[in-house]
């Protein structure tokens, strides 16, 4: 019932068979998710995400040792109506994965080296998954295939 539900509203949006196979969906998953929420000075949000990029995805994502990168997805997100308000989510690739890469030593350096670069201040607000003593987890996704913005940068 629910496949001629959903197939009777793709043709009603004039969707093509062609179009709705750009996208899939995934379910059955089980994969931990961390949120950090950071308070800032809007004016020096811009620099936050580039150190942020510089030096915990990419140290986190290449960390000696590991041959895969540890997590699937990270992805930062603005809330225009919160003007300095940064929320960073992670999906790993399992926990076993995600505490490697929480190694106190590892993090000590990488919050070293990010103090070093943006020395400005910064207070994490939240982080969920934390208080639900890692048990935030992605289930399921329904996602557009190929779709990265075509400003993809490294």
């Amino acid at each position: 019932m629910w496949r001629a539900f959903y197939i009777g509203n793709f043709f009603r949006h004039n969707l093509t068979l062609e179009q709705l196979m750009t996208y899939s969906y995934v379910t059955g998953e089980h994969r931990p998710v961390e949120v950090l929420i950071f308070e800032m000075s809007p004016l020096v949000v811009e620099q936050f995400l580039q150190v942020d990029h510089d030096i915990w995805t990419m140290r986190e994502a290449f960390k000696e040792g590991l041959e895969v990168i540890p997590f699937l997805s990270k992805e930062v997100w603005l809330d225009d109506s919160k003007p300095g308000q940064v929320t960073i989510v992670f999906v790993w690739d399992s926990l076993e994965q995600w505490k490697i890469v929480a190694d106190e030593s590892f993090q000590a350096q990488l919050q070293s080296e990010f103090d070093a670069l943006f020395p400005h201040p910064i207070t994490l607000v939240s982080a969920p998954h934390e208080e639900s003593e890692y048990g935030i987890h992605r289930v399921s996704r329904f996602e557009r295939a190929g779709h990265l913005s075509s400003r993809v940068t490294q």
